[in-house]
């Protein structure tokens, strides 16, 4: 794990100013999109034939997270 964090800082200082931004966009929506889909992961293991949520009881508890 050192190495590729070590690898990882090297990259990093090997780029642009004007290109970080746009790779801190990229990687933040992948965080987001792979936290999302743990989530999702966890939900579909834990689930019961008898949990089910209607469309507004969902949305109300996505506001929360």
């Amino acid at each position: 794990m050192n190495l590729l964090r070590l690898r990882m800082h090297h990259l990093i200082e090997q780029l642009g100013d004007d290109d970080l931004q746009d790779i801190w966009n990229v990687l933040e929506a992948l965080h987001y999109d792979f936290y999302m889909l743990k989530a999702i992961q966890k939900v579909k293991r834990s689930q019961q034939p008898w949990d089910i949520l209607t469309h507004e009881e969902a949305v109300r508890l996505l506001m929360f997270f």
